[in-house]
């Protein structure tokens, strides 16, 4: 698939086949979003893929801050990734100090591109897959037992698709851009 296409057809999925994606295909995922870029190329990024259906289901139950919505789709996937991000090392300088004043939020800029690029990844393999932000940050650190120094990013719920997304509207590029 050309990275153009890619970019274009990839939906996010919301239900899944119950056949969950090989550890083999999820390294080549991984392996992918290696390649995003990140600030200073610190790579803050980790991949944590739940797969017991006990702890799919504890995540959903006590780890969806009440979103239904959420809730459903993860005890309807074959698979979670918990994105983590490294603590204190993006946007940072060896001192502590911020580089900019941005702060600390290079961290979820680099988290979300090495993100994305996970989705696009799974996309031209085959594998579904949709971002979740309204979750317990605490609540999911503490389910997969977190390491110190790492905080929760983002869930990706994975899996084969069992659903045809069409795109939704996009805004036209006169409405996005501005030559100056």
């Amino acid at each position: 698939m050309e990275t153009l296409e890619c970019i274009k057809t990839r939906r996010s999925i919301r239900k899944f086949k119950e056949e969950k994606v090989s550890h083999d295909t999820i390294d080549s995922i991984i392996a992918a979003a290696s390649m995003a870029p990140s600030w200073k190329n610190t790579q803050i990024s980790r991949y944590h893929i739940v797969e017991s259906k006990e702890l799919l289901n504890d995540i959903a139950e006590n780890g969806t801050l009440g979103f239904e919505h959420n809730k459903g789709i993860i005890q309807g996937a074959s698979q979670l990734v918990v994105v983590s991000m490294i603590e204190k090392r993006c946007g940072y300088e060896k001192d502590g100090s911020f580089t900019t004043s941005k702060g600390d939020r290079w961290e979820m800029f680099d988290a979300g591109i090495a993100t994305q690029t996970f989705c696009l990844a799974a996309h031209e393999l085959g594998v579904g897959s949709v971002i979740m932000g309204i979750f317990d940050e605490d609540k999911v650190a503490e389910a997969i037992q977190l390491p110190e120094g790492q905080k929760v990013a983002a869930l990706i719920a994975i899996g084969y698709p069992d659903q045809e997304c069409s795109a939704p509207p996009r805004k036209t590029v006169d409405e996005l851009r501005n030559y100056l």
